[in-house]
């Protein structure tokens, strides 16, 4: 996964993370351990995503499947730039 760490660093920025960020992993549960993830949070990631990736997610391609885990979220992503 060579956008891991491009994706942990959004993710901290938007949630506000801090220090949290350097145990995030690959495997990092997502929803329902970060409490900042709510759902405004989620679309501010994807938006920060889209900026920043310069990709484009549609509302019907986002589940909680996507935010699962920080290697979840990073597959998609690189998914989109695959396309």
């Amino acid at each position: 996964m060579q956008h891991l760490e491009e994706v942990k660093n959004i993710l901290s920025d938007v949630l506000s993370l801090g220090e949290r960020k350097k145990f995030l992993n690959e495997d990092s549960i997502l929803l329902g351990s970060l409490p900042e993830l709510d759902s405004m949070a989620v679309v501010n990631v994807i938006t920060a995503l889209e900026e920043h990736f310069g990709i484009t997610v549609d509302d019907d391609e986002i589940s909680a499947g996507t935010f699962e885990s920080l290697g979840s979220l990073t597959h998609f992503v690189e998914q989109k730039l695959a396309e």
